[in-house]
């Protein structure tokens, strides 16, 4: 006899999360509005996802997210994102991009667009929810960075 005891995949399997089920009481940064739906809390041992919503015209206040890498996928409106020490640098997503932020970047999300929400999916690499609000007095001058795939160069 052996001490292995079989896992009841009925309560330890695959878990649907509803969308009307996503828990607010997470870190926030303010002019935005993040829900998760995988946490810790949750069962997640590697990972943290859920949603942020930025309202019309509204931009978050500068933060980063410590050691863990982030990735925000757009699933609807336009995306502007600033970053490094004073925000000085920017790049623009649309609907279906994928953004990549890695640990410990400065960075702020705006919505450009004047009429539509901007919502985003969210996942981390860890299955806490970190988050370092900073004050940051912004650059008035930014550099528009275009990202050169390293796979793909010659594409375009």
């Amino acid at each position: 006899m052996t001490d292995f005891q079989r896992p009841d995949w009925r309560t330890d399997g695959v878990k649907v999360i509803k969308s009307d089920r996503l828990d607010a009481n997470t870190a926030q940064t303010p002019g935005m509005l993040r829900a998760a739906a995988v946490n810790a809390a949750r069962g997640s041992q590697k990972l943290w996802a859920g949603t942020v919503i930025i309202h019309p015209n509204a931009k978050t206040g500068a933060h980063h997210h410590g050691e863990l890498e982030s990735i925000i996928y757009v699933v609807r409106g336009i995306a502007r994102m600033r970053w490094g020490e004073r925000l000085e640098f920017l790049a623009e997503a649309d609907a279906g991009d994928f953004i990549f932020v890695p640990p410990y970047v400065p960075h702020q999300e705006i919505n450009r667009s004047s009429d539509t929400p901007l919502e985003c999916v969210l996942v981390r690499s860890g299955n806490e929810s970190v988050v370092v609000n900073l004050n940051i007095d912004a650059a008035e001058r930014v550099e528009e960075v275009y990202w050169i795939d390293p796979i793909h160069r010659g594409a375009g």
